[in-house]
Protein backbone atom coordinates (compact mmCIF):
# COMPACT_ATOMS: atom_id res chain seq x y z
CA UNK A 1 0.00 0.00 0.00
CA UNK A 2 1.43 3.33 -0.99
CA UNK A 3 1.65 6.10 1.57
CA UNK A 4 0.92 9.76 0.98
CA UNK A 5 3.96 11.89 0.94
CA UNK A 6 2.66 13.93 3.85
CA UNK A 7 2.67 11.02 6.27
CA UNK A 8 5.48 9.15 7.78
CA UNK A 9 5.92 5.42 8.11
CA UNK A 10 3.51 5.26 10.93
CA UNK A 11 0.93 7.27 8.98
CA UNK A 12 1.23 10.47 11.19
CA UNK A 13 1.25 13.91 9.68
CA UNK A 14 4.47 15.94 9.83
CA UNK A 15 3.90 19.34 11.51
CA UNK A 16 6.31 22.24 11.30
CA UNK A 17 6.96 23.93 14.64
CA UNK A 18 7.00 27.78 14.72
CA UNK A 19 10.22 29.36 15.84
CA UNK A 20 9.93 30.76 19.36
CA UNK A 21 9.88 34.60 19.81
CA UNK A 22 13.17 36.03 21.00
CA UNK A 23 13.13 37.36 24.54
CA UNK A 24 12.77 41.18 24.79
CA UNK A 25 15.91 43.11 25.42
CA UNK A 26 14.16 45.41 27.98
CA UNK A 27 11.16 44.88 30.20
CA UNK A 28 7.97 46.78 29.28
CA UNK A 29 7.36 49.20 32.10
CA UNK A 30 4.91 51.58 30.34
CA UNK A 31 1.76 49.76 31.40
CA UNK A 32 0.95 52.26 34.15
CA UNK A 33 1.43 55.34 31.96
CA UNK A 34 -0.33 56.89 29.04
CA UNK A 35 1.06 56.41 25.61
CA UNK A 36 1.26 60.18 25.21
CA UNK A 37 4.47 62.06 25.71
CA UNK A 38 5.12 63.09 29.27
CA UNK A 39 2.32 60.97 30.70
CA UNK A 40 -0.46 63.38 29.66
CA UNK A 41 -3.93 61.96 29.06
CA UNK A 42 -5.17 61.23 25.59
CA UNK A 43 -6.79 64.09 23.69
CA UNK A 44 -10.19 62.45 23.93
CA UNK A 45 -10.12 62.24 27.72
CA UNK A 46 -12.81 64.15 29.60
CA UNK A 47 -10.78 66.82 31.36
CA UNK A 48 -12.93 69.88 30.57
CA UNK A 49 -13.45 72.45 33.30
CA UNK A 50 -16.74 71.79 35.04
CA UNK A 51 -18.50 75.00 35.98
CA UNK A 52 -20.99 73.14 38.12
CA UNK A 53 -18.15 71.94 40.31
CA UNK A 54 -17.05 75.55 40.81
CA UNK A 55 -20.58 76.69 41.62
CA UNK A 56 -20.92 73.85 44.05
CA UNK A 57 -17.73 74.84 45.84
CA UNK A 58 -18.58 76.68 49.12
CA UNK A 59 -15.42 78.79 48.93
CA UNK A 60 -16.20 79.90 45.37
CA UNK A 61 -19.79 80.72 46.32
CA UNK A 62 -18.59 82.78 49.25
CA UNK A 63 -16.14 84.68 47.05
CA UNK A 64 -18.83 85.42 44.45
CA UNK A 65 -21.26 86.61 47.12
CA UNK A 66 -18.59 88.85 48.63
CA UNK A 67 -17.78 90.34 45.22
CA UNK A 68 -21.45 91.04 44.51
CA UNK A 69 -21.79 92.72 47.91
CA UNK A 70 -18.77 94.94 47.26
CA UNK A 71 -20.13 95.94 43.83
CA UNK A 72 -23.55 96.77 45.29
CA UNK A 73 -22.02 98.87 48.07
CA UNK A 74 -19.86 100.73 45.55
CA UNK A 75 -22.91 101.48 43.40
CA UNK A 76 -24.81 102.81 46.42
CA UNK A 77 -21.87 105.02 47.41
CA UNK A 78 -21.62 106.48 43.89
CA UNK A 79 -25.35 107.23 43.81
CA UNK A 80 -25.20 108.80 47.26
CA UNK A 81 -22.27 111.04 46.37
CA UNK A 82 -23.93 111.98 43.07
CA UNK A 83 -27.13 112.99 44.84
CA UNK A 84 -25.12 115.19 47.18
CA UNK A 85 -24.12 117.44 44.30
CA UNK A 86 -26.73 116.74 41.61
CA UNK A 87 -30.39 116.08 42.25
CA UNK A 88 -31.58 113.70 39.57
CA UNK A 89 -35.22 114.63 40.08
CA UNK A 90 -34.45 118.32 39.67
CA UNK A 91 -32.33 117.59 36.63
CA UNK A 92 -35.21 115.66 35.02
CA UNK A 93 -37.42 118.73 35.42
CA UNK A 94 -35.15 120.80 33.15
CA UNK A 95 -35.29 118.18 30.40
CA UNK A 96 -39.07 117.72 30.49
CA UNK A 97 -39.61 119.24 27.04
CA UNK A 98 -41.44 118.33 23.86
CA UNK A 99 -41.33 119.43 20.24
CA UNK A 100 -43.96 122.16 20.63
CA UNK A 101 -42.13 123.71 23.56
CA UNK A 102 -38.77 123.67 21.77
CA UNK A 103 -40.23 125.37 18.70
CA UNK A 104 -41.98 128.09 20.73
CA UNK A 105 -38.99 128.66 23.00
CA UNK A 106 -36.63 129.04 20.06
CA UNK A 107 -38.97 131.66 18.63
CA UNK A 108 -39.02 133.48 21.97
CA UNK A 109 -35.23 133.38 22.24
CA UNK A 110 -34.77 134.81 18.75
CA UNK A 111 -37.50 137.44 19.04
CA UNK A 112 -38.39 138.24 22.69
CA UNK A 113 -39.50 141.82 22.02
CA UNK A 114 -43.25 141.23 21.92
CA UNK A 115 -43.51 138.78 24.80
CA UNK A 116 -45.44 140.23 27.74
CA UNK A 117 -45.91 137.68 30.53
CA UNK A 118 -42.56 136.40 31.83
CA UNK A 119 -43.72 134.81 35.07
CA UNK A 120 -43.21 131.10 35.65
CA UNK A 121 -46.50 129.27 36.21
CA UNK A 122 -47.10 127.19 39.34
CA UNK A 123 -49.47 124.39 40.26
CA UNK A 124 -49.90 123.71 43.99
CA UNK A 125 -46.71 125.67 44.76
CA UNK A 126 -44.78 123.52 42.28
CA UNK A 127 -43.45 125.08 39.04
CA UNK A 128 -44.87 123.60 35.90
CA UNK A 129 -42.42 121.67 33.71
CA UNK A 130 -41.10 123.40 30.60
CA UNK A 131 -43.38 121.51 28.24
CA UNK A 132 -46.36 123.11 30.04
CA UNK A 133 -44.91 126.56 30.60
CA UNK A 134 -43.06 128.56 27.97
CA UNK A 135 -41.36 130.74 30.61
CA UNK A 136 -39.89 127.80 32.52
CA UNK A 137 -36.13 127.40 32.00
CA UNK A 138 -34.81 124.20 30.47
CA UNK A 139 -31.42 122.65 29.85
CA UNK A 140 -32.23 120.82 26.63
CA UNK A 141 -32.01 123.88 24.37
CA UNK A 142 -28.82 125.25 26.02
CA UNK A 143 -27.15 121.84 25.74
CA UNK A 144 -28.01 121.47 22.07
CA UNK A 145 -27.00 125.08 21.41
CA UNK A 146 -23.64 124.56 23.10
CA UNK A 147 -22.95 121.44 21.03
CA UNK A 148 -23.97 123.33 17.88
CA UNK A 149 -21.59 126.15 18.76
CA UNK A 150 -18.69 123.71 19.12
CA UNK A 151 -19.52 122.05 15.78
CA UNK A 152 -19.81 125.39 13.99
CA UNK A 153 -16.53 126.50 15.53
CA UNK A 154 -14.86 123.38 14.16
CA UNK A 155 -16.39 124.05 10.74
CA UNK A 156 -15.15 127.65 10.76
CA UNK A 157 -11.66 126.55 11.74
CA UNK A 158 -11.70 123.89 9.03
CA UNK A 159 -12.66 126.41 6.35
CA UNK A 160 -9.70 128.55 7.38
CA UNK A 161 -7.35 125.54 7.40
CA UNK A 162 -6.77 125.99 11.12
CA UNK A 163 -8.66 122.97 12.42
CA UNK A 164 -7.10 120.50 14.82
CA UNK A 165 -8.57 118.37 17.62
CA UNK A 166 -6.56 120.32 20.18
CA UNK A 167 -7.92 123.68 19.00
CA UNK A 168 -11.49 122.36 18.96
CA UNK A 169 -11.09 120.97 22.47
CA UNK A 170 -9.67 124.27 23.66
CA UNK A 171 -12.63 126.09 22.13
CA UNK A 172 -15.16 123.83 23.86
CA UNK A 173 -13.40 123.95 27.23
CA UNK A 174 -13.11 127.75 27.06
CA UNK A 175 -16.83 128.11 26.38
CA UNK A 176 -17.64 125.77 29.25
CA UNK A 177 -15.37 127.68 31.63
CA UNK A 178 -17.06 130.96 30.70
CA UNK A 179 -20.48 129.46 31.44
CA UNK A 180 -19.34 128.20 34.84
CA UNK A 181 -17.76 131.55 35.69
CA UNK A 182 -20.94 133.35 34.74
CA UNK A 183 -23.05 131.03 36.90
CA UNK A 184 -20.71 131.46 39.87
CA UNK A 185 -20.81 135.23 39.46
CA UNK A 186 -24.62 135.21 39.40
CA UNK A 187 -24.76 132.98 42.48
CA UNK A 188 -22.41 135.31 44.30
CA UNK A 189 -24.45 138.34 43.23
CA UNK A 190 -27.69 136.75 44.44
CA UNK A 191 -26.05 135.92 47.74
CA UNK A 192 -24.64 139.39 48.27
CA UNK A 193 -27.92 140.99 47.29
CA UNK A 194 -29.75 138.69 49.75
CA UNK A 195 -32.25 137.81 47.06
CA UNK A 196 -34.79 135.26 48.21
CA UNK A 197 -35.78 133.30 45.17
CA UNK A 198 -35.93 129.77 43.85
CA UNK A 199 -33.11 130.39 41.40
CA UNK A 200 -30.63 127.56 41.66
CA UNK A 201 -27.58 126.41 39.79
CA UNK A 202 -29.62 124.66 37.09
CA UNK A 203 -31.75 127.77 36.52
CA UNK A 204 -28.67 129.92 36.05
CA UNK A 205 -27.07 127.33 33.77
CA UNK A 206 -30.17 127.42 31.60
CA UNK A 207 -30.31 131.23 31.40
CA UNK A 208 -26.58 131.40 30.75
CA UNK A 209 -26.73 128.76 28.02
CA UNK A 210 -29.48 130.53 26.07
CA UNK A 211 -26.88 132.94 24.73
CA UNK A 212 -25.77 130.32 22.20
CA UNK A 213 -29.20 130.46 20.52
CA UNK A 214 -29.78 134.16 19.95
CA UNK A 215 -26.65 136.22 20.67
CA UNK A 216 -28.28 139.54 19.72
CA UNK A 217 -31.47 139.02 21.68
CA UNK A 218 -29.88 137.21 24.61
CA UNK A 219 -29.33 140.32 26.81
CA UNK A 220 -32.98 141.36 26.64
CA UNK A 221 -34.20 137.82 27.25
CA UNK A 222 -31.89 137.40 30.24
CA UNK A 223 -32.84 140.73 31.81
CA UNK A 224 -36.55 140.02 31.67
CA UNK A 225 -36.27 136.38 32.68
CA UNK A 226 -33.85 136.87 35.57
CA UNK A 227 -35.63 139.97 36.86
CA UNK A 228 -38.91 138.10 37.01
CA UNK A 229 -37.43 134.87 38.41
CA UNK A 230 -35.40 136.69 41.07
CA UNK A 231 -38.39 138.66 42.35
CA UNK A 232 -38.90 138.01 46.03
CA UNK A 233 -41.98 138.23 48.21
CA UNK A 234 -41.70 142.01 48.28
CA UNK A 235 -42.02 142.33 44.51
CA UNK A 236 -45.49 143.77 44.89
CA UNK A 237 -45.94 147.42 45.65
CA UNK A 238 -43.35 150.15 45.36
CA UNK A 239 -39.67 149.63 44.64
CA UNK A 240 -37.51 148.46 47.52
CA UNK A 241 -33.73 148.49 47.98
CA UNK A 242 -33.68 144.76 47.34
CA UNK A 243 -35.52 145.21 44.06
CA UNK A 244 -32.97 147.82 43.04
CA UNK A 245 -30.20 145.33 43.73
CA UNK A 246 -32.04 142.74 41.66
CA UNK A 247 -32.29 145.20 38.80
CA UNK A 248 -28.59 146.06 38.95
CA UNK A 249 -27.71 142.37 39.07
CA UNK A 250 -29.75 141.47 36.02
CA UNK A 251 -28.54 144.51 34.09
CA UNK A 252 -24.95 143.60 34.89
CA UNK A 253 -25.47 140.02 33.75
CA UNK A 254 -27.13 141.21 30.55
CA UNK A 255 -24.37 143.72 29.83
CA UNK A 256 -21.80 140.98 30.24
CA UNK A 257 -23.40 138.79 27.55
CA UNK A 258 -22.06 140.66 24.48
CA UNK A 259 -18.54 140.56 25.93
CA UNK A 260 -18.71 136.79 26.44
CA UNK A 261 -20.15 136.25 22.96
CA UNK A 262 -17.40 138.40 21.45
CA UNK A 263 -14.70 136.50 23.34
CA UNK A 264 -16.08 133.16 22.16
CA UNK A 265 -16.35 134.13 18.48
CA UNK A 266 -13.68 136.69 17.59
CA UNK A 267 -10.95 134.07 17.09
CA UNK A 268 -13.18 132.13 14.68
CA UNK A 269 -13.52 134.89 12.07
CA UNK A 270 -10.11 136.51 12.01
Amino acid sequence: MAYHSGYGVHGSKHRTRAAPNPPPLFDDTSGGYSSQLGGYPAPGADVAFNVNNLLGDPVANMAMAYGSSIASQGKDIVHKELHRFVSINKLKYFFAVDTAYVAKKLGLLVFPYTHQNWKVQYSHDVPLPPRKDLNAPDLYIPTMAFITYVLLAGMALGIQQRFSPEVLGLCASTALVWVLMEVLALLLGLYLATVRSELGTFHLLAYSGYKYVGPLSSPLFQVRSLRTAASGPDSMGGPTPRQHLQLYLTLGAAAFQPLIIYWLTFHLVR
